[in-house]
This record gives C-alpha cells, structure tokens and sequence, in this order.
C-alpha cells in the first residue's frame, strides 16, 4: 500500500451521489414542509441536537410513523435518565414492518456458510408471523412476557422476534454458540415463559452438537412453560422434555391474511426486546429498549447515515448476539432487504462473505476492521475476483479503524466507494457517529455526529473540548436510550453505569477526540485508555501499528499502575505462521510503535501468546486482563461464560501467579521493548 496518514482525504462524494442522498432528501422536506433553511450536514445536526422536540416531530412525519392514537407532546419529561418520549402514543414496532407487506417482493435473503442464497418473500415472511404470534397467544403469552432464543442468524430468528413483539412479549435472543453458564447468566435474570432452540450448528464446516448443552439449559430455565424445537442442523432432535414443541408443528398452520390479525398496541416506551453487556467482569446487564425509541432510531440512522433505499440489499455480517442483528432486522422497517449469513466469514475461503455480496446484489456491505485486515493479510484482492458493481458503500464496525484499512478497502475493493466507520453501542442500539454520503471520507476519521445525538468529548472537569482526547458524552436524551435495565429497582444499575461521573449527562466509556470539521475519532474505551506519565494513549493506537507487521496476526495491551508512581506496559502478541517471537522481531515491535507515535507508546516486554481472548460478541477482554495481572481473583475479574476461546485466559492467570515481572518494578521509566 502506499503511505497513509491519519486524517488524509480518501474520496470525495461526485456530485450525482450528493444529488441522491437521504440526509440532502430530508433537508429539502424541512425546508418545504418546517420552513427550515440548512445548508449544511453540520447545521443540520446543530439543529437536531439544540430543537430536540421539532428534530424528532418532523423524524416521527417524515418517516410516518403509525400510531393507533396520536402522542400528547415530543417530549414530556426531558432529565436523564427517565425522559418520557411521545406520551399517550400506541404503536406497535413488528407492525410498522408488516405494514411494507407487498405479497411477491423479497424481504429477506439468507444463506448458510458454503450453501446457496435463498430468497423469502414478503408474503411468507408476513404469513409465517402471523401464525407464529397467534400460536404464541394460544400458548398463553400476553404482553410484557418474555420470550428467549438461542438461535442463529436465520429467517427463523426473524420470525420469532417478529412474532414475540407482534403480541407485545418481550423478545432477547443469544447465538447457538453461547456456553450453558452464558445462556442462563442471561435468560434466568427475565424469568421467560418461551424458549426457542437448535440443538446444533455448524461453523467452518464443523458440526457441533449442543444437545448436552441444551439440557443443562431447559432444566434452568424454570419458568419457560413452552421450549420450542428449531430443526436447523442434520441429525438434530428436539428435547424430550414434556413441554417441548416442534417448529414445524406450530408453522403447519393455514395462512392467516393481514387483515384477520391485529398487533398489540403498546405504549411508546413499552419493553420491545432486551439485549445483554458482555458480562466479562460481572453478570451480564439487561438494557430493555422500547417499540418506539428502537423504530424511529433505527429509522433515522438506516436512511441517513446507512443510506437505505427501498429495494435494495443490505448485508452486515452479524451474529444474533450483537446489536447489529437487531439494527439489520429493522432495515425491513424500511423497504430494505437484508441479507441473513450464518457460519465463518472465512469459510470455505478467506473471501466468503465478498461472494455474498456479489450474490445478493448487496449495495451496503457490513463489516469489522478485523476481517479487513484478514483480507489484506490473506492477500484477497476483491475488485479482481467478483462483480461488485452494485456495491456503494462500505460500513466498518465493531472496533476503531485504522487509516490503513480504509485505505485498503479503496485500493482493493473499489475505488468510487462510500467507505464510513462509526460507533455506538447496545445501551443504545445505535451509532452516536457515523457516515454521511455527502461529506468527504478522510483516512481513520469517522465522518460526523448522527442527527439527534449531541455528544462530544468531556475533559475530567466536565468541560466540551476539541482537538484532545476525552470522555465520550451525550448531553441531551435520545428516544432509544434504555428504558430501564431488567430487574433493576431505583435504576440503580443503569445509573451507576452512565451517569455516575456527570451527573445527569450519560458517559459511554469511550475515549474519543473530535476536529474542528466534526470528524471524529474513537480510541477504545476509557477504562482500558493507557496513561503513562499523564498522557492517555488508546489502545487502538497500538493496534493500529502492529497491524502494519506481517507477523503480528494479534495483540493486547495494557498499562499497570504500581506503588510510588511507576507503571508497567506489557503487549501480548499472537503470531502469524508458527513464528517465534526473538529479539529481532522484539526490537521490530518497538521501533515500529516509536516511528508511528512516541516512545511512550512502546512497551516494557512483550510476550508472545497462543490467543488474545475475546467475548462472544467480538471485544478483546482489555479491562479484564488488566484487573487479573493486578492482583484481582480471576474467577471475580473475568466471566468465562462470556468468552468465545476461554482457554486464552489461561495463560494471563498463570502469569500473574509466576512471573509478575511488574511486581519487581520494571518499566517504572518507561519506553523500551
């Protein structure tokens, strides 16, 4: 690749593609219907954040949302926690989505690794919810009840989450590759009535058997009255557990047409679906979000900072434990199609998901900065192995990005490419920040705010500031903030985990950094920042770096504060090849990092690791691993249920009973692999 610099210009959008953008579509209606003259993305945003009444009013017309009786005001109670959005509305979010039912277009599109594309329409789609639902009041459930899965990325979980929040249940949902402790970490805290399971699944052409598993787990689950058997995998067979049903059982049913079934009207803030923390370091919190919050939310960020057109095909590889998976169900709610994968991204190649969007005719593909660099250190060169002319965009998620991978993405994929990174979070369901089509794409920067998101980078006192490094805050409430956590008298938790440091001001747990032309910068997360000498450096920093060495396949870092002022930084480096870590490659590591940043960002020693352990939704452990080489009892520090590859913690407890290099001072000054 030639030579990158952070902040470099990438592409400039042509002005046909700013001619067609929904954020220029939605400013020409302010101006005709508001009265509203903004020529600018910032002015708009400006004004979405400093007029949050009239911002959201004209999201709720402009996106006519349906509502069986209309709501009181915008926002009846504005302090965080607890605004109350658009009091006295009743609505329902499945029906929004079965509202754009037109019998013989594609809904969805899904396939498993390896397997062809299969199409569904929004007739079948429509048909098998509507069945599924009144099988669900037949069985007794009734909204506020809870309905929980362990499925994976299929039509079927589709299906049933449609099905669950139709009749106003409350739907939560893990993938089939989630451990027993996991699974009933999560789903013992909502007391469910419903269960729906495979037995098994497959992932990179191996078969696994959950069937052990899943005894373990219905006989746990105490409260579930009806367990509902998914046939998906060869050779799988339901429990024989009394109350267990089969899926094709309760779907071998006459169609029921639109008009012979109602979904419950629910309050604005009515429980939709709850989704989970990662529970590395505790038990997993439960964030409930609401029907309406989600749907005007997801609606806004979908056309504006996703740019979905009716018609057109999204995909986003996902698995159903991540947000994302919520998000990518919603792009139903606006005439999009999203396409479903289930299985290894690198199966049975390195360029599997690049097929996938050639097949489906994708015009947004979906993806972490972590499969990027996969692709470039498997040597893939999309552009010149499929047809990626519908492609328009490329979206990047799940971890900071690099200049570099940007840059790869133009030089490998495409060069007329909408390449936008952004972040947010499950609290919320949503980017905070994100693309927008019609401003220019500079090399590691996120683009701009998302609309009706005012937030910024706090200092320590609390004060805005730019151009530095600092707490990522959000300042005024959004309708898809958590409506509570599950289980949580006096919002005790929900408030301990964002407004314990501004009061009344909701903090992330991110480092972030914003310019003076609203770009932005994510660094990881504060409590996992590196400070050596009062200078905080983000993780991402270093990262970043080492993905520039062929060797390095991963790393981990963290910064320990010892007695008297010292600190000691050591990386954990998983090699590419069956290389050994040497001097030579030690010394590499170092001047790499020193060339790239500062000496500061060198650390102490480096070791090298069999795995960097990461949580079932993707996250390096940073604060984890942090707490157990401190001291910390790693039983009380990190929650195995939670990670994807366990066995990696192994090696980090172990060096923190034996070697403790750190216990002896070392890298008290500083600076030196």
């Amino acid at each position: 690749m030639t030579p990158i610099r952070e902040g470099d210009l990438l592409w400039t959008p042509s002005e046909a593609r700013c001619e067609r953008s929904q954020v220029l579509r939605f400013m020409r209606w302010l101006k005709e219907h508001r009265g509203l003259h903004l020529e600018s993305y910032q002015a708009l945003w400006h004004w979405s954040v400093t007029d949050l009444e009239s911002f959201w009013h004209s999201i709720w017309d402009y996106f006519g949302i349906q509502a069986s009786t209309p709501f009181t005001r915008v926002l009846g109670r504005r302090s965080m926690p607890g605004a109350e959005w658009f009091p006295g509305a009743r609505l329902n979010y499945a029906g929004h989505i079965l509202a754009r039912e037109r019998p013989e277009a594609t809904a969805l599109m899904s396939l498993r690794e390896g397997g062809p594309l299969q199409h569904m329409s929004w007739a079948t789609l429509g048909d098998r919810v509507r069945i599924l639902a009144t099988q669900l009041r037949r069985m007794g459930v009734k909204p506020g009840d809870r309905v929980v899965a362990m499925l994976p990325n299929a039509p079927e979980a589709a299906i049933a989450t449609l099905a669950t929040t139709s009749i106003g249940a409350i739907w939560s949902c893990c993938g089939p590759d989630f451990g027993t402790k996991g699974v009933l970490e999560r789903f013992k805290q909502l007391s469910p009535k419903v269960f729906f399971y495979v037995d098994a699944y497959q992932y990179g052409g191996k078969h696994y058997d959950r069937s052990a598993e899943l005894r373990d787990i219905l006989e746990g689950l105490d409260t579930v009255q009806h367990a509902i058997y998914v046939p998906y995998a060869q050779g799988g067979q339901p429990s024989s557990a009394g109350h267990v049903r089969h899926w094709d059982e309760l779907m071998d049913q006459p169609r029921i047409a639109a008009a012979d079934f109602a979904c419950e009207q629910v309050a604005f803030d009515h429980p939709l679906w709850i989704l989970f923390s990662s529970g590395t370091t505790g038990l997993p919190k439960p964030i409930v979000h609401g029907h309406g919050g989600i749907l005007l939310e997801h609606l806004k960020h979908l056309h504006f900072n996703f740019e979905a057109r009716s018609g057109e095909a999204l995909f986003f590889f996902t698995t159903t434990s991540w947000m994302i998976w919520n998000f990518v169900l919603s792009s139903l709610a606006a005439d999009v199609v999203p396409v479903l994968y289930d299985g290894n991204p690198s199966y049975p190649g390195p360029d599997a998901l690049w097929k996938v969007v050639e097949e489906s005719g994708a015009t947004l593909f979906g993806t972490s900065p972590a499969y990027i660099d996969h692709q470039r250190k498997a040597g893939v060169v999309p552009r010149q192995q499929f047809n990626l002319n519908r492609l328009e965009a490329v979206t990047l998620a799940g971890s900071p990005v690099s200049a570099e991978c940007m840059q790869w993405i133009y030089e490998n994929v495409k060069e007329d490419l909408w390449v936008a990174s952004g972040s947010g979070g499950t609290d919320c369901c949503t980017g905070f920040v994100g693309g927008v089509s019609m401003l220019p794409v500079y090399a590691g920067e996120i683009q701009a705010r998302a609309l009706g998101c005012a937030c910024f980078a706090f200092d320590e006192q609390g004060r805005e500031i730019i151009d530095e490094v600092g707490e990522l805050v959000i300042t005024q409430p959004m309708p898809s903030m958590p409506v509570k956590f599950w289980d949580d008298p006096g919002d005790l938790r929900y408030r301990e985990s964002y407004f314990d440091v501004y009061p009344g001001i909701w903090r992330h747990g991110d480092f972030v950094r914003f310019n003076r032309r609203g770009g932005v910068y994510v660094l990881g997360r504060s409590d996992s920042t590196l400070n050596r000498h009062g200078i905080r450096i983000g993780t991402s920093e270093i990262y970043r770096s080492l993905a520039l060495l062929e060797e390095v396949d991963d790393a981990l870092i963290v910064n320990l504060d010892l007695p008297g002022g010292k600190f000691f930084m050591p990386l954990f480096v998983k090699l590419r090849g069956g290389r050994v870590l040497d001097e030579a490659l030690t010394r590499r590591l170092g001047e790499q990092l020193r060339r790239d940043y500062s000496p500061r960002h060198v650390p102490d020693k480096v070791y090298q690791v069999l795995d960097i352990p990461y949580t079932l939704t993707g996250k390096k452990i940073e604060v984890p691993i942090r707490r157990i080489l401190m001291g910390v009892d790693p039983d009380k520090a990190a929650n195995r249920a939670a990670l994807r590859n366990s066995a990696a913690l192994d090696y980090f407890i172990d060096y923190a009973r034996n070697q403790r290099d750190f216990a002896r001072g070392d890298g008290a000054s500083g600076g030196a692999a």
